[in-house]
């Protein structure tokens, strides 16, 4: 399976960032991530550290517009096929970036995409 980045990992129950890092391992794919503070869900531990992961298909975001500008070039950097931009997390700003740069833009739900067999 391909490798997925969650940006905006919790360790908080609640939050859709660990459902979606539970649901993408329910489904046999790679994760890792990064949250505002260290953490582990499940196998993957996370930092607030932005790493330089290799052969990052996905970057599936659970931080709002108001805080991805610090992102921005560490996400072009990392080159992956695709962004998912989660209900909430909707910035044409970065989506201008990502097509510029060959990134495809998603404006979707990693839950719903994984739920219904669309997270390919």
């Amino acid at each position: 399976m391909k490798k997925t980045l969650v940006i905006g990992a919790s360790e908080n129950l609640d939050r859709y960032s660990n459902k979606a890092i539970r649901a993408l391992v329910a489904h046999n794919h790679e994760v890792v991530a990064i949250g505002l503070r260290e953490g582990q869900v499940l196998d993957v531990a996370f930092g607030a550290e932005k790493k330089a992961f290799e052969n990052i298909d996905t970057v599936t975001l659970y931080v709002g517009p108001q805080n991805q500008p610090e992102y921005y070039q560490y996400i072009l950097n990392l080159k992956p096929r695709r962004v998912i931009f989660n209900p909430g997390t909707e910035n044409p700003e970065f989506i201008s970036l990502l097509k510029a740069s060959g990134i495809y833009p998603e404006i979707a739900c990693t839950l719903v995409l994984l739920a219904t067999g669309q997270y390919e």
